[in-house]
């Protein structure tokens, strides 16, 4: 590669065009803009940046931030694992409580049937002295 090839594209950025908006009636010259390919790029891009920073600033500084999933108040964190607590604790005792339901209806039915204990207790009967 040559040396005026390389120059070439960086020259090409700098080249001036002339952007002209005319009244179709009246041909005549409403606004004329004189550009380069550098100044459109560097336009678009600093557009670009700033309406970054308006989008980030938007939501970083009013409510729809809490709208992004994972982004709340601690205490909000903290209220949902006291209700997720709560209620794995409901569910537990309401499976107990099924549960002893159905065992007792099982009994009061009959339809089981209950293994009696057959293991001797010795009762002791304490000595009443008389005296």
């Amino acid at each position: 590669m040559t040396d005026q090839e390389k120059i070439q594209p960086i020259k090409r950025r700098q080249n001036h065009y002339r952007l002209v908006i005319m009244n179709d009636d009246r041909y005549e010259e409403v606004v004329t803009f004189k550009l380069s390919r550098l100044r459109v790029y560097l336009f678009l891009s600093s557009a670009l940046v700033i309406l970054m920073i308006f989008c980030i600033a938007l939501i970083s500084f009013s409510p729809l931030k809490y709208y992004i999933p994972g982004y709340g108040a601690r205490e909000d964190k903290t209220e949902m694992q006291e209700i997720k607590i709560r209620t794995d604790s409901l569910e537990q005792a309401l499976l107990y409580k099924q549960q002893y339901l159905d065992d007792l209806k099982k009994v009061l039915s009959g339809t089981e049937l209950v293994q009696k204990d057959t293991v001797p207790l010795k009762i002791e009967t304490p000595e009443i002295s008389k005296e």
